[in-house]
């Protein structure tokens, strides 16, 4: 690969639990996604828990935006009547990354079967910063992180910031 692909990048990252029933004592999920940024050798430099409203999941957004450039969004992305962590970020997208979506669901079939296809994992480029919406158990979250956002999230900020 041409190495002008792979620029060195400050990974600043932000972390959104989207759920009504999560407190920091019980988000799991989310102290998983830090730990792992931070293992990396980032920071993260915005986290927090918001409930399952469209203004409150688009406000902590664009409020982490102001620091942090990726930005991963746990929990929110299902099927159920609540579940609107796609309807608020998909138009804040600039462009999709449509792939980090379909790499999500084909990996987690290995993992948890035709039960994949109900995730609705998305990705995309907000103002420079990488946005990942995932769902919100540990296990997406291990998913997401080891396998596609860490190992990729120098090569997607050097793209998005050209």
């Amino acid at each position: 690969m041409d190495p002008t692909h792979r620029a060195p990048v400050e990974v600043r990252a932000g972390v959104i639990t989207v759920s009504s029933t999560r407190t920091t004592a019980t988000d799991s999920s989310g102290e998983l996604i830090r730990e792992r940024f931070e293992t990396a050798g980032h920071r993260v430099t915005y986290t927090t828990i918001v409930p399952d409203t469209l203004l409150a999941i688009r406000r902590a957004a664009i409020e982490a935006l102001g620091s942090a450039n990726c930005i991963v969004l746990s929990g929110g992305t299902g099927l159920t009547h609540d579940d609107c962590t796609i309807e608020a970020i998909a138009p804040l997208y600039e462009k999709t990354i449509d792939g980090f979506g379909e790499v999500f669901r084909t990996k987690s079939l290995e993992e948890i079967g035709t039960a994949a296809m109900l995730s609705r994992a998305s990705a995309g480029l907000v103002d420079g910063a990488a946005v990942f919406c995932i769902p919100g158990s540990t296990g997406a979250a291990r998913l997401a992180l080891d396998g596609l956002i860490l190992p990729e999230i120098g090569h997607i900020l050097t793209h998005a910031n050209r």
